[in-house]
């Protein structure tokens, strides 16, 4: 009659505890670049770039390219994403750009527009993510 479903969950490692976040009600004009975790609730309008984990919550908006390793997205994005590993879009999350990533998942309630680049290409973006980063 009930059945046990196991729900497989995606773990994402993170840094050394040290968590940027930048709170709801919050607006940063510019670019964003993090060794640490972060996570957005607020609006940023500019580029965000990080070499951990990237969490943007429900409320959070970006008008700008998001690079990093491991991204969770809940909240608005319109720009393009490119990610080293992991791309997960949850919730009523509303992508419009174009992705870039090893890995992706996505929820059906996630709002997506835009071309999905995966395998190949991705071996190349990583190339040339390490060396913008090292410069």
């Amino acid at each position: 009659m009930f059945t046990n479903k196991t729900k497989t969950e995606t773990i994402i490692p993170t840094t050394s505890g040290s968590v940027s976040l930048i709170c709801a009600g919050t607006t940063i004009n510019g670019n964003v670049e993090s060794n640490a975790d972060i996570r957005i609730d607020g609006n940023l309008k500019g580029n965000l770039y990080c070499k951990a984990k990237i969490l943007i919550g429900p409320a959070g908006v970006i008008e700008g390219d998001i690079t990093g390793q491991y991204a969770e997205i809940l909240g608005r994005v319109q720009g393009n994403i490119k990610m080293q590993d992991l791309l997960h879009l949850r919730g009523k999350a509303i992508m419009q750009g174009d992705i870039h990533a090893a890995k992706l998942q996505i929820e059906p309630s996630v709002s997506f527009n835009g071309q999905c680049h995966m395998g190949a290409n991705v071996v190349e973006l990583n190339k040339e993510m390490a060396k913008a980063v090292n410069e």
